[in-house]
């Protein structure tokens, strides 16, 4: 199970940006430190700036995103976070939920204040109503033209905010299916590795194998890599699948939001020029409600948009010194040294034993001449002598350089083809007819066991990347390469549209309250001037 946690890290910070995309955003907001899941990306170190803002200690840490995430905690009276980037520090939360507290005071202030507006409006009407004819044509016009301006600023708050969270689910997605295609590769490569391990046991070559005890060491490395694999898939699809609903959740929530705000624009404002009071404050009373809950959204979501932005800066500063003590060691253990190590260790291991039962057979049986009564050792071997592999290591698995002549993995299928030989069955073994050292059961036999050792060698250096940090490094800057810039924007669409949006519906409702009565008292006003007006029949008579 411990080469997993190396994996899981590459989709954690997916999960963590995405996680506060649900429904309930309240709840992801106090649960998000304890629900991380995974990510990943790809950069040079040579394209990597410097950063001058990142804080190192005497132990060899700094703290991540230190700049950005200097802000105000009303926790700890009111005094700068200096912690940076932790999602597991309380204190973290509180100072960039602050960031929100203007939009959470707008939206409790609405709330009281214009419901006490109602009330009385609703208590005048009661007891005091009496009909006004008095009309101000200036009234008149100016809350025509406030409450179409406002009318037209909701309509395009309604389309940013459509048009943002299509983008920032668009984009979310995209990131969750790099990051379970990363996992994907991650479980590929683990299996096939634990596979040609597994297949290197029965390779023999003229009943030559490798020693039992390496087969030993290779069952319970096998056993490691199956099991850490089987277990990185399942929570990979687990946490996708999970991660997909929250998004589609939000993905609705914001599209209805965007709908019911738009249709309440346009039918307060149909209804304030018809002059239908009623209806029009049956709308009020509805909007009253919707744009308090939208301004907290839109709180939230400014929340969310921080905390991607503050998990971006953190991820590329921790590329720079993945090696460094962060606040991201205790979710994001870069690699379990001892699983790896053992890996790569058994990967070489083998490769080196393999390569030594094939220059066995080449030596000691294929380029010796051997009388005929020396079988199964002689079978007409005949013609140049066959040049050995070349060995990638030495006997305590240190690198090896290769020596003139020697063939190495990628073109011994090739070389050692010129020197096999044409067949004959006699007497129950396999007897070279024409010139050559290598009969084809024992090329087909030497290939095999070149093939494993290559197929080893292969996924080597993707050990070294788990072991180093280079994979999780490369993963975290792709996302901050090619995701974050996206995610930061369309996360920014969305609280610029709600925000929009609420403050256009908000002052909305007040110039329809004030256009319907401005329009019902010029209605009054009219009829109270015709009613006055003498008839042409009363002046005649008079």
């Amino acid at each position: 199970m411990a080469l997993f946690r190396i994996h899981v890290s590459v989709i954690l910070l997916a999960l963590l940006l995405l996680f506060f995309s649900s429904s309930s955003f309240g709840v992801c907001l106090a649960n998000a430190a304890h629900d991380p899941g995974l990510i990943s990306l790809k950069r040079s170190l040579a394209e990597i700036p410097s950063f001058d803002n990142i804080i190192v200690d005497n132990n060899y840490s700094f703290i991540l995103a230190a700049s950005r995430t200097h802000r105000q905690d009303p926790f700890h009276d009111f005094k700068y976070y200096t912690g940076g980037w932790n999602i597991s520090n309380v204190h973290y939360w509180t100072s960039v939920s602050f960031t929100a507290a203007p939009l959470f005071i707008i939206a409790v202030v609405w709330f009281l204040v214009f419901g006490l507006v109602l009330f009385s409006i609703s208590c005048y009407y009661c007891c005091c109503s009496r009909r006004k004819y008095s009309y101000s044509r200036s009234a008149y016009a100016f809350s025509l033209v406030f409450l179409i301006l406002f009318t037209c600023a909701a309509i395009i708050g309604c389309i940013v905010l459509y048009n943002g969270q299509g983008k920032f689910h668009g984009s979310t997605s995209s990131t969750l299916d790099y990051v379970v295609g990363q996992a994907d590769f991650v479980v590929d490569n683990l299996r096939n590795f634990s596979g040609i391990l597994s297949e290197a046991k029965n390779i023999s070559v003229e009943q030559i194998f490798i020693p039992a005890d390496i087969g030993g060491k290779i069952d319970a490395v096998g056993a490691k890599l199956n099991s850490s694999a089987s277990e990185l898939e399942t929570r990979a699809a687990d946490n996708s699948a999970k991660i997909k609903d929250k998004l589609d959740t939000v993905r609705l929530v914001l599209i209805v939001v965007a709908a019911v705000m738009l249709l309440l624009t346009l039918l307060g404002f149909y209804f304030s020029v018809l002059g239908q009071q009623v209806l029009v404050y049956i709308l009020v009373i509805i909007g009253w409600v919707l744009v308090a809950a939208t301004f907290i959204l839109c709180g939230v979501f400014l929340i969310f948009h921080n905390v991607v932005a503050d998990s971006c800066v953190a991820m590329r500063e921790w590329v720079v010194q993945p090696q460094a003590h962060t606040a991201l060691d205790d979710i994001l253990p870069c690699v379990d040294a001892t699983t790896a190590n053992e890996s790569r260790y058994q990967s070489k291991e083998v490769t080196y034993q393999l390569s030594n039962v094939v220059n066995q057979v080449i030596l000691n049986i294929t380029n010796k001449n051997f009388p005929p009564n020396a079988r199964p050792l002689y079978y007409n071997q005949s013609g140049p002598l066959v040049p050995i592999l070349c060995n990638p290591y030495t006997k305590d698995l240190n690198n090896a350089t290769c020596n003139a002549g020697e063939v190495v993995f990628s073109n011994a299928s090739q070389v050692w083809k010129k020197y096999v030989c044409s067949t004959a069955i006699v007497s129950g073994s396999e007897i070279c007819t024409s010139v050559g050292r290598i009969t084809p059961k024992v090329y087909n036999q030497m290939i095999s066991a070149v093939s494993v050792s290559g197929g080893l060698e292969y996924y080597g250096p993707f050990l070294v990347q788990l072991e180093d940090c280079t994979f999780v490094r490369d993963t975290f800057g792709m996302i901050d390469e090619n995701n974050c810039p996206r995610l930061n924007q369309y996360s920014k669409w969305i609280y610029i549209g709600l925000a929009m949006v609420s403050s256009a519906v908000m002052l909305s409702l007040i110039f329809w309250i004030a256009y319907a009565r401005e329009r019902q008292h010029r209605a009054n006003n009219k009829h109270f001037i015709a009613l006055s007006a003498p008839s042409p029949l009363s002046e005649k008579t008079f």
